[in-house]
């Protein structure tokens, strides 16, 4: 055990008070040797990565926090390319690249790993860059940006089981990935050691063009701050470049200057709900459709006379739509703070709730109360929130 210190200094929120104790173990073997002792205490144990995901109450935490601080990286493989997505928009003249697989330690810092891997020209997470926090929590929220998600890429995750105390491979298909969760964080207990990616070479193409091209672009507001168009491939190092900039517009990319920056990132999830309840929002309310339009087909008058359910008919259709659009339209704007409180509505973005300067976890949370109270006597709909919450409830 080493000394417990206020959560505050460990998350990015920056709220928080301190643990009953703490363990730090820097290696992949001490993280499993000391945890397994923890579980054997039987004592409340939090797990605790980057903080980026965190808001920890005021009180702090009756039980021991493992913080995952283990470093290393590992090319594991390199292989012919033979994914489609890939060759979607392939390079005219030059021959699919090879894949790389990666086992990177749970505690490398995510953003240092997709920095790593545009410098080497391998593609596949560089719409991922600047989100804050750890690589073994990545698997935990399915992080996702700008049309990538860790799904598209990753291939397993070692993990120490609290259920069994042995270290197991999970493979993708094991982790029920989804908008935001996973298995890990639908009641999975354990600690994820390392994860595995597997990533696209792309040298083949820097040795013709001069610079590695980046996976086909998949998100419009990312393709038209590039001035390209949907499916078109640009430079790695480009695409990071403008993620990075979008992402601090937004007050994303955590700056030591900026209060704006002190904050768990996206504090709500965007909701997704069937297609029927969209149709009761106003028309211009952003939605996506989580599945591909049905196509057309004729219904034979003999099958369908206009009455009940079409025979056949396509499952529920689910749509996402935006949080950020739900929150302004409710009324909360940018920079929003409640009388006397120093947390606030991100200047930059609606969906961050940032701490101005010596916010308290109680007046995160208030604040969080107030805006789900909003959205939800204005269009019905419940917000569900994204970071962890220890010891507080909404």
């Amino acid at each position: 055990m080493i000394e417990p210190v206020d959560l505050s200094t460990l998350t990015t929120f920056r709220v928080g008070g301190p643990p009953a104790a703490r363990v730090a173990p820097v290696t992949e073997q001490d993280l499993i040797n000391e945890t397994l002792v923890v579980w054997g205490l039987e004592e409340n144990w939090l797990l605790l990565g980057g903080g980026s995901n965190t808001v920890v109450a005021d009180e702090g935490f009756d039980g021991i926090v493992i913080q995952v601080v283990t470093r290393g990286l590992e090319v594991l493989t390199v292989g012919r390319d033979t994914g489609s997505e890939a060759d979607a928009a392939p390079t005219a003249g030059i021959e699919p690249g090879a894949r790389v697989r990666l086992r990177v330690q749970a505690g490398e810092p995510w953003d240092e790993l997709v920095a790593y891997t545009v410098d080497h020209g391998w593609a596949g997470i560089e719409a991922l860059s600047g989100i804050p926090g750890s690589c073994g929590a990545a698997p935990v929220q399915n992080i996702g940006a700008y049309g990538q998600e860790l799904s598209d890429s990753l291939v397993a995750v070692d993990f120490l089981s609290y259920e069994s105390g042995e270290v197991e491979r999970l493979e993708r298909a094991d982790l029920d990935l989804g908008y935001r969760t996973s298995a890990l964080k639908q009641g999975l207990r354990g600690v994820v050691l390392a994860i595995e990616l597997e990533l696209h070479d792309t040298a083949a193409e820097a040795s013709v063009l001069g610079s590695p091209l980046g996976q086909p672009l998949k998100y419009a507001q990312l393709a038209g701050a590039l001035g390209v168009q949907l499916g078109d491939r640009v430079p790695l190092p480009v695409v990071r470049a403008t993620v990075l900039g979008l992402r601090a517009g937004k007050g994303m990319v955590l700056d030591p200057n900026d209060p704006d920056t002190f904050s768990a990132g996206s504090f709500f999830t965007n909701p997704i709900v069937t297609e029927t309840f969209a149709r009761s929002l106003p028309a211009d309310a952003p939605r996506w459709p989580l599945e591909n339009e049905p196509a057309d087909r004729v219904i034979p008058l003999e099958e369908y006379m206009g009455v009940g359910p079409v025979p056949g008919e396509e499952p529920v259709r689910l749509v996402k739509l935006s949080a950020a659009w739900l929150i302004e339209q409710a009324g909360v704007r940018r920079g929003f703070r409640l009388p006397g409180s120093r947390a606030a509505v991100s200047s930059k973005h609606t969906l961050a709730l940032t701490n101005t300067g010596g916010a308290t976890a109680a007046e995160v949370a208030e604040l969080a109360r107030y805006v789900l109270g909003r959205v939800q006597a204005e269009f019905g709909v419940n917000l569900q929130p994204e970071p962890v919450l220890v010891g507080l409830t909404l």
